[in-house]
């Protein structure tokens, strides 16, 4: 039987869509995975074994480039990271959360800053451009910076992730051009937005590349990370962790420390450097059990 090459664009209760040249083919995976260990994952390459009604059988899974487990999908180019200025407000912890799990896995990332037009953002941008991130400040209501968003997304895989209620659906339909995603309202009792999408689906953009819309994120788990190791994922402490005068300095209380020199003169921001402790204060603990 005929074999083809493609990716797999969408999974839902045990069915995987490959898109292959001009198709999508329905398919199911080989047995053999589920006795390995190994769940196909939206993003994948993959070989398929067609079947004579046109469905296939996902025979062979190519090597990844890159892999995250939530959201679970491969071979991404970069993150979006989608927070709004207001309705919800940010939580910064679990935004650096996501980051640092981004950072372990080598990950280009974007910084998105939506509903710029409730409220600026402008603190939030000038935190993340000095810590050395590429930042972008939005609105899916008056279409701000949306060119410039398509021209960061051209030809690349990008996962758009964020908490519920943030705008992310509204974002990606300015994109698109078309109401593709549903957009929930965000409750003003817990300022938590609604599910609205329930799977990842890799979509193709007009204009070249793919976006991955997620479920709304709310925790990560960094538990693979080893504690005395964070401080390689908060980019900004960089050469200034290598200066300091304690070779495995935790960066977080010692005197003397040149990273709390740099957040005590405005070099690091207070907030990431925060963050930083508390995630770290959270993987130590972890490790003692």
């Amino acid at each position: 039987m005929e074999k083809v090459k493609g990716t797999i664009i969408k999974g839902i209760g045990g069915f995987y869509y490959v898109k292959a040249a001009d198709k999508t083919i329905e398919c199911k995976a080989r047995g053999i995975f589920r006795k390995e260990n190994i769940t196909p994952l939206v993003g994948d390459s993959v070989l398929v074994k067609l079947n004579t009604d046109e469905n296939g059988v996902i025979e062979e899974i190519y090597p990844r480039k890159n892999s995250l487990i939530r959201p679970p999908v491969s071979n991404i180019s970069q993150v979006a990271v989608v927070f709004a200025t207001e309705n919800p407000r940010p939580n910064m912890l679990i935004i650096d959360k996501f980051i640092a799990a981004c950072e372990e896995s080598s990950l280009d990332i974007l910084i998105c800053i939506n509903k710029t037009d409730l409220q600026s953002g402008n603190e939030y941008a000038e935190i993340y451009q000095n810590a050395g991130f590429d930042v972008l400040s939005l609105s899916a209501t008056t279409g701000l910076n949306i060119e410039l968003l398509k021209e960061k997304l051209k030809n690349k895989i990008t996962v758009f992730a964020g908490n519920s209620g943030v705008g992310k659906s509204s974002l990606l339909n300015s994109v698109l051009g078309e109401e593709i995603f549903q957009t929930g309202e965000v409750s003003e009792k817990v300022e938590r937005g609604k599910h609205t999408t329930r799977h990842s689906e890799l979509l193709p953009l007009p204009f070249g590349g793919y976006i991955i819309d997620t479920p709304g994120f709310s925790s990560f788990d960094i538990a693979k990370i080893d504690f005395p190791e964070l401080h390689l994922y908060f980019r900004e402490f960089g050469n200034i962790d290598k200066s300091c005068k304690f070779p495995d300095c935790s960066h977080t209380v010692e005197k003397g420390c040149a990273v709390l020199e740099a957040v005590k003169n405005g070099e690091i921001s207070p907030t990431r450097h925060e963050n930083y402790v508390h995630l770290y204060n959270e993987l130590k603990n972890i490790k003692k059990w």
